[in-house]
């Protein structure tokens, strides 16, 4: 099944406010709450708001959703990943509810969500790399080698953070699950907060001695040099997705992917439409008149164009197969020539008098054949 897009299941703009989408949510929450709304599909839909909700509130994640779409977050994030960080406990509190993160998913996927337990990442962020290239090179393909900064594993620590011969200690403010939880009642039944730890910031641990690298991160950054491939044929705003070349946090964490994205230089005789090309061809008053075989250069070498007797400014001649090569197949698109009679502004007496002649013969040619 397709999925809807996240904007419209809350009914919001692309340009959405952080607090415009939490008042989108906490109406169509108030309305669709499965203590509350007891029609058939209210579950499924409860469950779809509070998805578009999770992804859409949180920064990372909406900018992955507004770059790739549902594949961007499907590939990235498990539903449990999708689910944590969205504040779903203020929301239920402010309508009455006592239904947050962990009950939400307990009760759509049939298990806990170990929130005793610190949550880490799937894997490292993806990392987005423009490139400008000239047509020829879309035309011919090029390899390349690309200069990225991207965040890696500290070598000094290995990831830990901490002092070669030191070790991160469990915080014991915590106890090393990253997490604080207190529990109220109220007038509308109990209500549970669970809140990041404020002495270790959800890490689970405490580094005593950090390490001198990376200062306790366990991550550097690093400019490393990678080689790409770019195929012939491809166009402005294609994406080539590198995959695990992204940032590497370690700890057991899959490096993300490296996405290139392709800008195409203006070109000062082409137009590119597709795999098509246009080029403009500036030809004489007599060759357009009496017709002419002229020579032009394409990218697959010196051609002969045909002109035709009384070729006009702006016919178009068609060369089959001297367009840019098709990216995913076989053959190459088309090559048209757009004809410009050029009109000379500076006659000498004798080219002023042979084109009046001419013109008389014109004018006799049509009375003839009138």
């Amino acid at each position: 099944m397709v999925k809807q897009d996240y904007y419209k299941i809350l009914g919001i703009e692309k340009n959405a406010s952080k607090d415009d989408i939490k008042k989108a949510y906490r109406k169509l929450a108030l309305k669709y709450h499965p203590d509350k709304n007891k029609a058939a599909d209210a579950e499924e839909k409860f469950k779809d708001i509070s998805e578009a909700y999770a992804v859409l509130y949180d920064d990372e994640k909406r900018k992955m959703y507004d770059q790739y779409g549902h594949a961007g977050i499907d590939q990235r994030y498990t539903t449990e990943d999708i689910f944590r960080g969205a504040d779903f406990n203020d929301i239920f509190r402010s309508i009455g509810f006592d239904f947050g993160f962990d009950d939400i998913f307990s009760q759509f996927f049939g298990r806990r969500t170990g929130f005793d337990q610190r949550a880490r990442p799937q894997r490292g962020n993806d990392i987005r790399f423009d490139i400008e290239i000239s047509l020829e090179d879309a035309y011919k393909g090029l390899e390349t080698e690309l200069e990225v900064p991207r965040t890696e594993v500290c070598e000094t620590c290995k990831g830990t953070g901490a002092k070669p011969g030191t070790r991160p200690i469990r915080c014991p403010t915590c106890g090393g699950t990253g997490q604080m939880r207190s529990t109220q009642r109220t007038a509308f039944g109990v209500f549970t907060q669970i809140t990041t730890c404020s002495r270790c910031r959800g890490q689970g641990t405490i580094i005593e001695e950090p390490c001198p690298t990376c200062r306790g991160r366990g991550v550097v950054q690093k400019t490393r040099k990678i080689d790409v491939k770019i195929p012939k044929g491809i166009d402005d705003e294609a994406h080539l997705r590198l995959a695990g070349q992204g940032e590497y946090p370690g700890g057991g964490v899959h490096a993300g992917d490296l996405y290139v994205v392709i800008h195409m230089k203006e070109h000062p005789i082409y137009e590119r439409r597709g795999q098509d090309l246009y080029r403009k061809l500036e030809i004489t008053v007599p060759q357009a008149a009496l017709g002419e075989t002229v020579p032009l250069e394409t990218f697959q070498g010196n051609e002969k164009v045909k002109i035709p007797e009384g070729t006009e400014s702006g016919d178009v001649i068609k060369l089959k197969n001297r367009g840019m090569p098709q990216m995913r197949g076989f053959g190459y698109g088309d090559l048209y020539v757009i004809i410009q009679v050029k009109t000379p502004k500076k006659l000498s007496k004798k080219a002023r008098f042979l084109l009046e002649e001419l013109g008389k013969e014109l004018v006799d040619s049509n009375e003839r054949y009138k």
